[in-house]
């Protein structure tokens, strides 16, 4: 009997995405293994080398023998750039298609997804916008910073965590560029690649951060954020402001003794988290090509391979 089967698109990619600790790492596995795939980071803490523990990176002894890309590629003291990561992301891709696999871009942070994926150019940079609007951030704090955002746009107001001064002035330096909301200079919701885009969430994901959070301390969250001083982790613009290492680094002094409540600094963590997970999730429900799935059902990685096409599952 004739094979009347066609081949799969050689220049598809799949997506695995949703908020924090919702099992998107476990699921990309799974998929990889099943569809012959590699594994592209779309987490913009987990660009960074050494912050393995508070990125919830995984180990290479839960990879399952795939792949994974763009993992500690950025030394802590760099400064996060969207536009860079694109650039690396399409070239990992390609090199993927290249060896005849499958891209899986795996993440929560959905402006790099967005980034990699879509029709995005990158509004230009003003450093004497930029420094301008750092020393506001300096002298006023990123609520003030925070509050004028939500003024001009509220959507990317709503997007951005309060406590994410480097995204605020990014945002602000947009607007002031362009004379556009933020979120305005972010174009139709078009792929340059043939594209499904799983999304997962589940109910408990609130219990499943808090029960994260005890687990990352359990594992040495603090010895982490210890040995990541010496390297310049307090003065990162970015990797300094990620979500448990910077309320860890409240409470330490610069010999990385703690000198403040470490209770009150996990606690802080889970409540940041929380927070960025409401966010994840308004950004991500704006999407209408999300395939969403709750994350929680016994049946998930079926229930992913079934939204792919049949030359996929092939």
């Amino acid at each position: 009997m004739t094979d009347t089967r066609q081949p799969p698109d050689p220049s598809f990619v799949l997506a695995v995405l949703g908020p924090t600790a919702s099992g998107k790492s476990d699921l990309a596995v799974a998929l990889a293994q099943r569809l012959d795939g590699e594994i592209i980071n779309a987490d913009s803490m987990q660009l960074y080398r050494g912050m393995d523990i508070g990125t919830a990176k995984l180990p290479p002894s839960e990879r399952g023998g795939i792949p994974h890309h763009l993992l500690d590629v950025w030394p802590i003291s760099k400064s996060a750039a969207v536009a860079e990561y694109q650039s690396l992301a399409r070239a990992e891709i390609a090199a993927i298609h290249g060896r005849g696999r499958l891209p899986i871009l795996v993440g929560g942070s959905g402006l790099y997804i967005r980034g990699t994926l879509d029709r995005l150019d990158f509004p230009g940079e003003s450093p004497a916008i930029r420094q301008r609007l750092r020393a506001e951030l300096d002298s006023l704090g990123p609520d003030v910073l925070h509050a004028r955002l939500a003024e001009t746009d509220p959507v990317a107001a709503a997007a951005i965590l309060a406590s994410n001064g480097r995204r605020i002035v990014r945002a602000l330096e947009v607007i002031e560029l362009t004379g556009r909301p933020f979120i305005a200079n972010m174009p139709a919701f078009e792929s340059v690649y043939p594209t499904i885009q799983v999304a997962l969430d589940r109910p408990d994901v609130d219990e499943r951060v808090r029960l994260r959070v005890d687990h990352m301390m359990e594992q040495g969250l603090l010895e982490e954020v210890r040995s990541l001083l010496p390297l310049g982790l307090r003065a990162s613009p970015t990797a300094g402001k990620a979500l448990g290492y910077q309320q860890l680094l409240s409470v330490l002094d610069d010999a990385g003794e703690v000198v403040g409540d470490l209770s009150q600094a996990v606690e802080a963590t889970v409540r940041g988290t929380l927070r960025f997970v409401r966010r994840q999730r308004s950004w991500f429900r704006r999407d209408p090509r999300l395939n969403w799935l709750d994350a929680s059902r016994s049946d998930l990685l079926d229930s992913a391979l079934a939204l792919l096409p049949p030359t996929l599952r092939a």
